[in-house]
C-alpha cells in the first residue's frame, strides 16, 4: 500500500501566503472555518490563534508557570495591595485607575486558564466581571473619573481620567477571556465601548489625555479588527481607520529611517517602541500594502545597527540611548516586544519573528525575573558585573534600577512583567489556513485541537530545546486523519532534517516545512536542527557569540546580599537584593580561539526542571581568553568594553574561561573585547 506522505518546503516571505492568492486581493477565502479567521475585506491570515488551554506546557516551561503561580503573579494582590487590591478602580474602589492592575490580569488570566487553576480564575475574573457589569450606559468602561479621591492617601492615585490607555490592556483582556471561555458578555461589552469610541474619538483623540494612548493604540486595532471578525459590524473597520491615523504612525517612523536621525539625541520611549512595532501589521490587514510589514524589518535593523545588543535588545534606560551595553533595557520592553512578535508572526508567516521572539524568551526574559519569582530588574545589562543600588549612566536614573527587588525602578513593570511566558506558551501551536496545525515556537507541550472537517487530535511536543537540537512530535488521534502539519526551520538552522516515523523526508530543509499526510495514532515527526555557533560584532568591534536560539556569555560567580526597604524612597519600599561578583569579570576572548573554532561544547545529560542559573546552567562552552587588568568598574558598571583588537596584553598568561546561556547568568559579560589577531574582521 503505498504511504500518502508529501513533503512541501515553503518559506513564507513577508505577505506571502504560497500560490494562488495574491497580496492585494480583497476577496480572499479561507478553507478553515474551525477558528476565528479574518473576515473580509482584511487579509486571510496564514496562522491561526488557538482557544487558551489549548496548548499546555511541559518539562521546564511548565515549571516556569508554576513558579509565577506561587510568585508574584499568582499573590501581588497580596504583596503590592495598595495599588493591585480591593480599593484599585477596576474594582469599585477609590484606588489607581491607571494601568498596573489591567496589566497584572493581563499575564494572570492566561496563565490560570493554562494551568487551569480555579483559584487563579477567580482572581482574574474577579476583573473581568467588574468591568462587564459595570459599563456606562454610553459604552464607557473602566473606572470612573474624579479629580480627587474621597480618602487621599498614599499609593492612591490623586485623580482619574477617561485616558484611553488603560483601557487597551483591559480589550486585551477581555478577549483572552473570550478565547478561554466563550462569555458571549465581552462580545456585547466591546461593542458598545467601540461604539462609544467611534462617537468621542474625534473630539478627545487617543492623545488627548496622555501620550500613550497615542503611542499605543495599535494594541486597540487589535481588538477592533478581532471583533469585526466574529460579528462583521462595518463600524469597527471606520474605527480602525480613525485609531490608525491618531496613532503615532510607527510604519514611517521605522520605514524611513527615523530611528538613524534621532541619534544622538533620540526622544522615543523604549516600551513604546516595543509596542508599536505591531501596529504596521496590525493595519495592513486592512490595508495589505508591503510597506507595512517592510518598515517593520527596517526599523529593528536600524534600531540593532545603532542601539542594539547581542541579545536581541536595544539600549533605552527609558529612552533609546545608545549601543553601549552598559547601557539598561527594560522588563516591560521585553515583554512588549514578544507580545508584538506574537501578533505580527500569525499575520505575516514569516520565520523572522518567530526567531526573534525565542531570541528574547529564551535568553533576556530568564535574566531579568529573579528563579522564585518573587523580584525583578526594571533594566538589565547586556554586560552586567555588578548590580548595585547606585547611579549609573542611564537615561532615567533612579536609585535601585538594576536591582532585584518588588517595585524597584518603577512599578509598571512589576505589573506587566507577568504576560511574558504566559502568552509565549500560547503561541507555540497555531491552527493553518489550510485547516491543520503549525509548530512555528518550540517548547515541550502538548496542543489539543481541531484539523481536516473537525476532528480532534493531540499532538505531543518533546524536547529539550532550546538547549538540544531534537524535537520529537507524537500524534495522537482516535482515528486517522489527513491534514498538514507545519514546522519552522529557524533561519539560524542550516542543515536541518525531517524525518516521519524514522524516513527521512529532508535533509536541508528551509523555511516553513509542511508535512501532510494521512496521520493515524502513534505516528512520530522529528525535527533535527543542528546549532552552529556564530560570531558578531557590536559596540567597539565587541564580540557576540551565539548557538542556535541562545546566546552565550562569560559565568561568573555571584553572591546574593538582601538590602533593607527605604520607606522614604518611593522607588525601593520594598527590600530588594544587590548581587556582587566573587570571580573576575574582565575577560576578553582570544582572536586565534574564534580563527580556528576552538570552543568545547559540553550539554548536561539531564535538562534540570528549572535551567536558568548558574547551579542548573545545562550548557558550558569553553575557550581561551585573557584577563585584561585595565578594563575596570565605572559609574557602577563595567567601564567602556576595549575596542576589539586589543593587542597589549603579550604578557598576560592566556586562561580557559567558561561561558554560559545569557539566561542563566545575572552578571555577565556578553560582548567581548577580542584579543590580538587571528580572527578576519
Amino acid at each position: 500500500m503505498k504511504k500518502c506522505i508529501t513533503l512541501l518546503a515553503v518559506t513564507f516571505l513577508l505577505g506571502a501566503f504560497g500560490p494562488g492568492r495574491s497580496g492585494n486581493d480583497k476577496t480572499e477565502t479561507t478553507d478553515n472555518t474551525l477558528y476565528l479567521q479574518n473576515r473580509a475585506p482584511l487579509k486571510v491570515k496564514p496562522y491561526l490563534e488557538l482557544p487558551l488551554g489549548a496548548i499546555k506546557p511541559t518539562g521546564w516551561l511548565l515549571e516556569q508557570l508554576k513558579r509565577q503561580k506561587s510568585g508574584l503573579t499568582g499573590n501581588l494582590d497580596e504583596v503590592y495591595p495598595s495599588v493591585v487590591g480591593d480599593r484599585n478602580g477596576w474594582l469599585g474602589g477609590d484606588g489607581d485607575g491607571w494601568e498596573r492592575g489591567p496589566y497584572w490580569i493581563d499575564g494572570l488570566l492566561p496563565l490560570a486558564y493554562i494551568l487551569d487553576d480555579e483559584k487563579l480564575k477567580a482572581k482574574a475574573n474577579r476583573w473581568v466581571n467588574w468591568t462587564i457589569n459595570n459599563q456606562r450606559e454610553d459604552g464607557y468602561l473602566g473606572p470612573l473619573p474624579f479629580d480627587t479621591p474621597p480618602e487621599p492617601e498614599k499609593g492612591l492615585q490623586k485623580g482619574r481620567r477617561e485616558d484611553w490607555w488603560p483601557k487597551m490592556v483591559m480589550l486585551k483582556i477581555l478577549q483572552q477571556h473570550y478565547f478561554a471561555t466563550g462569555d458571549e458578555r465581552v462580545i456585547q461589552t466591546l461593542d458598545k465601548y467601540f461604539k462609544y469610541q467611534l462617537k468621542h474619538l474625534p473630539e478627545k483623540p487617543l492623545g488627548h489625555w496622555s501620550f500613550w494612548g497615542n503611542r499605543r493604540g495599535g494594541d486597540n486595532m487589535a481588538v477592533v479588527y478581532w471583533l469585526y471578525n466574529i460579528t462583521g459590524e462595518e463600524y469597527l473597520l471606520e474605527l480602525a481607520e480613525i485609531l490608525y491615523e491618531q496613532t503615532y504612525h510607527w510604519a514611517s517612523i521605522l520605514g524611513e529611517g527615523e530611528f538613524r536621525k534621532i541619534s544622538p539625541v533620540p526622544h522615543a520611549h523604549c516600551v513604546n517602541i516595543g509596542q508599536g512595532l505591531k501596529q504596521p501589521a496590525i493595519y495592513y490587514q486592512q490595508h495589505p500594502d508591503e510597506k507595512y510589514l517592510n518598515s517593520i524589518k527596517e526599523g529593528l535593523t536600524d534600531l540593532r545597527d545603532y542601539f542594539g545588543y547581542v541579545n536581541g535588545m536595544f539600549g533605552a534606560d527609558e529612552n533609546l540611548h545608545s549601543n553601549d551595553p552598559v547601557q539598561g533595557s527594560e522588563l516591560c520592553t521585553a515583554v512588549e516586544m514578544m507580545y508584538s512578535f506574537e501578533n505580527i508572526l500569525p499575520i505575516s508567516g514569516d520565520i523572522y519573528y518567530a526567531d526573534y521572539l525565542e531570541k528574547i524568551a529564551y535568553n533576556v526574559l530568564p535574566t531579568q525575573i529573579d528563579d522564585s519569582f518573587q523580584h525583578k530588574q526594571y533594566f538589565q545589562q547586556a554586560n552586567q558585573v555588578q548590580v548595585t543600588n547606585e547611579i549609573r549612566n542611564f537615561f532615567n536614573d533612579g536609585n535601585a534600577r538594576v536591582c532585584y527587588g518588588v517595585l524597584s525602578g518603577y512599578p509598571c513593570c512589576t505589573t506587566n512583567m507577568h504576560q511574558g511566558w504566559p502568552k509565549f506558551v500560547q503561541n507555540l501551536w497555531y491552527a493553518t489556513e489550510d485547516n491543520g496545525l503549525a509548530a512555528l515556537i518550540y517548547g515541550a507541550s502538548e496542543v489539543t485541537a481541531k484539523v481536516a472537517n473537525g476532528t480532534e487530535v493531540k499532538i505531543i511536543e518533546q524536547t529539550d530545546y532550546p538547549f538540544r537540537d531534537v524535537i520529537k512530535f507524537i500524534v495522537k488521534t482516535a482515528k486517522s486523519v489527513q491534514f498538514p502539519l507545519h514546522f519552522r526551520i529557524p533561519d539560524w538552522c542550516k542543515a536541518a532534517n525531517v524525518k516521519v516515523n524514522g524516513m527521512v523526508l529532508e535533509d536541508n530543509a528551509t523555511g516553513i516545512v509542511v508535512v501532510d499526510r494521512k496521520w493515524k495514532d502513534g505516528d512520530v515527526v522529528e525535527l533535527l536542527l543542528p546549532m552552529e555557533l556564530k560570531f558578531s560584532r557590536w559596540f567597539e568591534v565587541s564580540l557576540g557569540i551565539e548557538r542556535g536560539p541562545l546566546i552565550y556569555a562569560l559565568r561568573v560567580e555571584e553572591e546574593w546580599k538582601q538590602k533593607r526597604a527605604e520607606p522614604k524612597n518611593w522607588q525601593v519600599p520594598n527590600a530588594f537584593f544587590e548581587v556582587f561578583p566573587t570571580s573576575a569579570w574582565n575577560y576578553g576572548i582570544m582572536g586565534n580561539a574564534l580563527n580556528s573554532k576552538d570552543f568545547e561544547v559540553d550539554i548536561s545529560d539531564k535538562i534540570a526542571d528549572y535551567p536558568w542559573n548558574l547551579k542548573n546552567a545545562p550548557i558550558t562552552i569553553k575557550t581561551k581568553g585573557k584577563k585584561i587588568d585595565s578594563w575596570g568598574i565605572c559609574n557602577g558598571s563595567a567601564g567602556t568594553v576595549p575596542r576589539s583588537p586589543v593587542w597589549f596584553l603579550e604578557d598576560v598568561l592566556e586562561e580557559e574561561i567558561t561561558l554560559i546561556p545569557y539566561g542563566c547568568t545575572t552578571l555577565r559579560i556578553s560582548q567581548f573585547p577580542v584579543i590580538g589577531g587571528g580572527w578576519d574582521w
